[in-house]
């Protein structure tokens, strides 16, 4: 049960009565204005502003907002789920809706249980793509990695659960001067394994995370490799390199929780004979959107891909992007985009409709041609969106933590997962807006305290699982089931505290339901807060007065209707958790 989109409808249904009076015209697009809670609670309950969207339309009658207002609030006057309706500033309506209406969101609640965030939501199912990680295959994954990881990993459980088809894909970056640094890399350490001293050059990686890789080379070769030129130990370096590596990176994204249904080779796009890359620029070719032409110098910053020479071009300016994009280079290569379209152009192939990709802060001047791409290769029919997550700053007490024994430059990612759990690692990656910097401290986020914001949300759930066990001794016998506790007389919840977690409770399928449109899960993770933040608030009120606390020994059926209120919490707690990948303890340890 959505209140906001049942009385979306209701005011969408009024509007069409006065488009058919003639005083709106006829093409009024009803998705324009929107129903939400008021900033001051003191309000009502639900605030519209379709009075104040519509002003410039509105014709005869009509003269100006404030009297549409006035009109919608009339015409709900005589609904029977409406208190009262009025009309505030210039041609806002604030609506205070009857306590009946939230009585049955409880039982919706209780009903519903873990689906009641989107029993009420019915989306065009359709096949998603969520491309996240994709941590280029060169060292154990660090905590950047691991924002991106838990953030794509919650925006696929949360557009499974509304009801979409999603695959969760990983993209090998397995080609390339990176991966050719790492094989010679992985060569130095196979030298050391037989005793040679080596110094690891600039440009290579020192981390001696590759001495295991080493001696799996040594053991697979023997001395076979030893002073032989790189052409002939090369591609051994680099198969092993790369499958030690990828092995390193999936038990990380296993011990945060996470599994990839598709783990996706860049060097299969032009391995065995076929070449997708070619294909792709063929194919855009035929289309009249590749040309050989040269492109002006870039002004301010130079550009990485800018050459003063004739070169193979994508017209991504016709789908937006600021210039044309190269697809080859001097010698002959393809570009890393060139590739990269005919990754995407796969995805297509593959059926996916929603492509959404989890990038780097750091790749932010590469959505638009990417963008581009996908929308000439698809031909319209599907969507790129980019997400793309800030810098974790790490820190310790309030002090940047930069060292790792591990990596030798950087803290990994496995290394916090092993110091604070799981739990804490996903939820806080998940409490602030992908797109802003995260400060992440390892001493606070194990904290038992309101200002952990993990443990807040968990002890919450825990406080809910207690308040039933009490229930059970006091009340030997009780049925504790949702559809029992349905059945209770709900309109003795009236304490403030009783109705302001029920208001909240409302909201909980429109946070859902927007959470899943604009691909940001973190709107879940503030929500939980804030139900926990309101249920501590009433526990500690019935600290203070016994005729508040949920469980009453005198009253029965008080008490049955404050247990239904509090397995409602209950089960969002749960159910917002899980889609979060965070777990919800019975009890706190």
């Amino acid at each position: 049960m959505n209140v906001y989109a049942e009385f979306h409808a209701r005011i969408a249904a009024i509007l069409a009565r006065i488009v058919e009076s003639g005083r709106l015209p006829a093409d009024l697009d009803f998705t324009r204005f929107v129903v939400e809670p008021p900033r001051d609670p003191a309000h009502g309950d639900l605030a519209v502003n379709a009075a104040m969207v519509y002003a410039k339309e509105a014709k005869a009658g009509l003269a100006n907002p404030r009297q549409l207002a006035t009109e919608l609030a009339a015409a709900l006057a005589g609904d029977s789920d409406v208190a009262a309706a009025e009309v505030a500033g210039p041609g806002f309506l604030n609506l205070r809706l009857k306590p009946a209406v939230f009585a049955e969101v409880l039982r919706a609640a209780l009903r519903e249980g873990p689906r009641f965030g989107a029993a009420c939501i019915s989306p065009s199912k359709r096949r998603i793509n969520v491309e996240y990680v994709s941590a280029n295959p060169t060292g154990p994954m660090h905590v950047g990695h691991g924002r991106g990881a838990v953030f794509g990993d919650a925006l696929a459980n949360l557009l499974a659960y509304v009801g979409h088809d999603v695959t969760r894909e990983y993209y090998i970056n397995d080609a390339g001067a990176q991966v050719d640094a790492l094989a010679r890399s992985v060569y130095l350490r196979y030298r050391e394994t037989f005793g040679e001293k080596v110094e690891i050059p600039e440009g290579l990686y020192p981390g001696e995370y590759l001495k295991p890789i080493g001696a799996a080379l040594a053991a697979q070769s023997g001395k076979a490799l030893l002073r032989r030129p790189e052409s002939e130990w090369i591609e051994a370096a680099r198969g092993i390199a790369i499958a030690g590596m990828m092995e390193t990176i999936r038990a990380d994204l296993v011990a945060l929780g996470i599994r990839h249904e598709v783990f996706f080779s860049e060097r299969s796009l032009t391995a065995d004979g076929k070449d997708l890359v070619a294909a792709t620029i063929a194919e855009l070719r035929a289309l009249g959107l590749v040309y050989v032409g040269r492109l002006p110098a870039p002004k301010g910053q130079p550009s990485d891909d800018w050459e003063d020479r004739e070169q193979t071009l994508f017209r991504s300016t016709r789908f937006g992007d600021d210039i044309d994009r190269p697809l080859t280079k001097s010698d002959g290569s393809y570009t890393y985009f060139a590739a990269d379209m005919a990754y995407h152009k796969s995805k297509i192939q593959r059926g996916f409709e929603v492509l959404i990709d989890i990038w780097g802060a750091d790749h932010g001047g590469y959505v638009k041609r990417m963008q581009a791409a996908v929308a000439a290769l698809s031909g319209g029919k599907a969507a790129l969106d980019v997400k793309l997550c800030q810098l974790v700053k790490l820190m310790r007490g309030g002090e940047p933590v930069k060292m790792s024994k591990r990596s030798g430059d950087f803290v990994t990612l496995r290394e916090v997962v092993d110091e604070v759990g799981v739990d804490a690692v996903r939820f806080m990656m998940l409490f602030r807006k992908n797109d802003a910097v995260l400060e992440f401290d390892l001493a606070q986020v194990i904290e038992q305290s309101k200002d952990n914001p993990v443990f807040y949300v968990q002890y919450a759930h825990a406080r809910c699982k207690s308040v039933m066990r009490q229930a059970a001794a006091t009340f030997p016998g009780l049925d504790s089931s949702a559809s029992a506790l349905a059945r209770g007389d709900l309109s003795l919840l009236v304490d403030p505290g009783e109705i302001r977690l029920i208001k909240l409770l409302a909201q909980y399928p429109r946070v859902i339901e927007a959470a899943a449109n604009a691909h940001e899960p973190h709107r879940i993770a503030f929500f939980l807060h804030d139900l926990a933040s309101d249920l501590h608030s009433h526990w500690t009120r019935g600290k203070d007065q016994p005729q508040l606390r949920f469980v009453n020994e005198e009253r029965r059926d008080l008490t049955i209707a404050r247990l239904a209120l509090v397995a409602a919490v209950t089960s969002i707690l749960a159910a917002g958790l899980a889609i979060l990948g965070v777990h919800a303890p019975d009890e706190m340890r």
